[in-house]
């Protein structure tokens, strides 16, 4: 099995709030010093799903990433995981894109890579939470795609994904190569050992710009966006608290409830 995982650095989700500020003119935002950068969560869990594939399959893992300056002891965390090689768009040219000119570079990078039985993504990013580039990977490749997956078996040519809904979820079987977006209900990704950490130390990342994957300049980073930022903010919430009192706890009772039922509440 040829296995690539798409994976992306974001700021650490637990970090607090106050270490994120919005500069509302200019849409953007900046982090306080000493705010890392990780693997996004569902990327990891992605990076798990296509390791249990290879424990029972066999294979090689390619993982790919776009982004200016990656930390490398951070970007090869998968590496230290299991998988063999890493690739990674670092240019210039495709700063400030969207999820569409994002999903159109690792496209043309994956065809660069070559022959592939299956794409793994995070079912979404953990800083714009937008959902949008994996299926947009496989749009480009003119692949099927399966989203949202907390289960993913190989049998024969196929592969039979579990995939989360509201409810429960359904099983669906597709035809490989494909590509399939993981969730955390995949459980949780495993650690690195100290093995895996020294071995990814030593390996070196493939680094490709815009013209080593063939990519049309209008269709990366900020020339080939098509999505427009009309307004970055930090939501603003208020808590208010009405005191209920009465005579005694039963007739404050039943003010509560006359209450919470103007309210609408009940």
């Amino acid at each position: 099995m040829n296995i690539i995982v798409c994976v992306k650095l974001v700021p650490d989700p637990e970090a607090p709030p106050a270490s994120f500020k919005i500069d509302t003119a200019a849409n953007k935002m900046t982090l306080a010093a000493g705010v890392n950068m990780v693997v996004s969560p569902f990327d990891e869990q992605a990076v798990e799903a296509a390791l249990r594939v290879k424990d029972k399959k066999g294979g090689k893992i390619t993982v790919l990433s776009l982004g200016m300056g990656l930390p490398r002891d951070v970007i090869k965390k998968p590496l230290a995981m299991g998988a063999d090689d890493l690739v990674i768009l670092e240019d210039a040219a495709f700063e400030g894109g969207d999820s569409w000119s994002t999903a159109y570079a690792l496209s043309q990078a994956i065809k660069k890579i070559g022959a592939f039985d299956l794409i793994f993504c995070g079912r979404q990013a953990a800083d714009w939470d937008s959902g949008q580039v994996g299926s947009g990977i496989a749009e480009f490749l003119g692949i099927p795609s399966v989203t949202i997956a907390r289960k993913v078996e190989i049998q024969d040519s196929k592969a039979v994904v579990e995939r989360v809904v509201s409810d429960g979820y359904e099983v669906i079987e597709t035809s490989l190569p494909a590509l399939i977006t993981v969730s955390n209900e995949l459980g949780e990704a495993r650690f690195a050992t100290l093995k895996g950490i020294m071995g990814a130390a030593k390996k070196q990342p493939v680094i490709w710009k815009a013209a080593d994957i063939g990519a049309d300049a209008s269709k990366v980073g900020s020339a080939g966006r098509l999505a427009r930022l009309v307004k970055l903010f930090q939501p603003v919430r208020e808590g208010k608290c009405e005191i209920i009192q009465g005579e005694s706890p039963a007739d404050a009772a039943v003010k509560l409830a006359l209450r919470l039922r103007e309210a609408k509440v009940i």
